[in-house]
């Protein structure tokens, strides 16, 4: 075999290796709070916890609350922003970030609010009556 050939083959696959690891590591699956404490970034799904108290520190320039994950474990969330609009309608929450000292610290969040469209089958029920 040439030498060039070998090195371009050697190349490829070192690139194409390299590409799959950081494509891997960029692929995040939710996980739990318990699971998001042994790693560096975390997608945690949960319900906002209405009985804690929650706000937006002028201080620290951060939104807290505490959040519920599907295990039901109960966590303080801290977000870099103010809070969103939506936050008390919200069904589902997203939290984007790293567990330190059992505190969530998110860089994202994102909201799953209830539609405002259904499929009518609520007034077909109601005319059926």
């Amino acid at each position: 075999m040439k030498p060039k050939l070998v090195v371009g083959v050697v190349s490829i696959v070192a690139f194409t290796s390299l590409l799959m690891y950081n494509f891997g590591n960029s692929i995040s699956s939710y996980v739990t709070f318990e699971q998001a404490a042994e790693r560096s970034n975390s997608h945690v799904v949960g319900t906002w916890d209405s009985s804690q108290a929650y706000g937006f520190s002028r201080e620290t320039m951060q939104f807290s609350f505490y959040m519920k994950d599907q295990d039901g474990i109960v966590r303080r969330v801290v977000y870099p922003r103010p809070k969103p609009n939506n936050f008390e309608e919200a069904t589902q929450l997203v939290v984007i970030g790293e567990m330190r000292n059992n505190v969530f610290h998110a860089n994202d969040m994102l909201m799953k609010c209830p539609s405002k469209y259904n499929d009518g089958s609520e007034l077909l029920n109601a005319q059926e009556s």
